[in-house]
């Protein structure tokens, strides 16, 4: 009979829940895998500035977020990053469009987590395939000369993509997160913060006050290593309004109590608006009413509106997560798995009357 060892006959106290682990590569192998050119830094760093410069007050334009809720089909999105470009080029005087790149979906329960932890749509959690997909696809996006944006969820994957990215959000169920809060000082572009998903406005403002402070903790380098990671502090950090709980906050009175917030916190007066979430009362075709509603408000005074935010695709609405390999052979292209988005021939149309609302100031 065999005898047990010490070892065996130890009570176990580690990994009790854990299935496995699988080696990712290091940032800096998948950077130097997929590099990005000396041009297309000059790009990311010249739309960082052109962002912070509508934050700062020094660029008169707008910001327009503009992409759908999340990427699952690069091929395809490429295609609509083409159409945006030209779009963009269209407005570029009034306006600065990034693109939507969101790779991570939080999730209030469970779900599709995105194209970084589930690339394939078949639950193989085949996470190394989705860094560089999604680094792939950054690469592709910015040598059109795109903007990208994306919401950070992982505090590791920004080591992996961030060189790539001109504009980030934490998102409504990580804004009150310290660990969101302490990424976001160390980060490299602009910062919105969203408000939580019961609309409490005050998260948000917190949150981007604690991002403009240093902070000091636990994260990983380029190279993989475990380190403690000292910030600089982020002080291009606002807040983006999302609406929640069944309540819009894009309307001018929660816009004007937003802004009294920021005073009081004595940041900034910066605020983005999403027009999708609780602001279309989770209808995507309203989208297109809060994108004019918001730009009436600019045009009657209000200068700390710095952009807008539409969630936006080939084709409108949404379809289901393909839950077998005959619904991801069947998915329809051009439409999101996501939230419903509005169409590319009604975001051209959109974009081009706020454009023209603007220009008749």
């Amino acid at each position: 009979m065999a005898t047990e060892t010490l070892e065996e006959k130890m009570e176990k106290v580690f990994d009790n829940n854990i299935l496995g682990y699988e080696t990712l590569p290091s940032p800096r192998g998948l950077m130097d895998d997929i590099p990005i050119s000396v041009r297309d830094r000059e790009f990311i760093a010249s739309s960082r500035r052109e962002i912070e410069a509508i934050l700062d007050k020094k660029d008169k334009r707008k910001i327009i977020i503009v992409g759908p809720c999340s990427v699952h089909d690069t091929e395809t999105c490429i295609e609509y990053a083409q159409k945006i470009k030209d779009l963009s080029d269209e407005v570029s005087d009034e306006f600065l469009l990034v693109l939507r790149t969101y790779f991570e979906k939080p999730r209030t329960v469970i779900g599709w987590t995105g194209l970084i932890y589930d690339p394939h749509l078949d639950e193989s959690y085949r996470i190394a395939d989705g860094l560089r997909i999604a680094r792939r696809f950054l690469k592709n996006i910015t040598e059109l000369r795109l903007a990208c944006g994306t919401e950070f969820v992982g505090s590791v994957v920004p080591q992996y993509i961030a060189d790539m990215i001109s504009w980030a959000a934490i998102g409504a169920r990580t804004t009150e997160s310290q660990v969101h809060r302490q990424l976001a000082s160390g980060l490299s572009m602009p910062v919105g913060f969203k408000n939580s998903t019961s609309g409490d406005i005050g998260v948000a403002v917190d949150a981007a006050k604690a991002a403009r402070y240093s902070h000091k903790f636990i994260g990983i380098d380029v190279y993989g290593n475990t380190c403690a990671v000292e910030t600089r502090g982020n002080k291009y950090s606002h807040v983006v309004l999302r609406g929640g709980n069944g309540v819009p906050n894009c309307k001018s009175e929660l816009v004007s109590q937003t802004l009294q917030l920021l005073d009081k916190a004595k940041i900034p007066r910066n605020v983005i608006i999403d027009c999708s979430h609780g602001n279309s009362d989770k209808n995507y075709k309203k989208q297109e009413e809060v994108a004019y509603s918001v730009m009436q408000q600019i045009i009657d005074g209000n200068k700390d509106i710095v952009g807008i935010m539409l969630e936006s695709y080939i084709h409108e609405d949404n379809q289901s997560f393909p839950k077998n390999l005959q619904e991801r052979r069947d998915l329809k292209k051009g439409v999101s798995i996501t939230d419903g988005c509005i169409s590319l021939e009604t975001t051209e149309r959109v974009i081009r009357k706020c454009y023209a609302m603007l220009k008749s100031r």
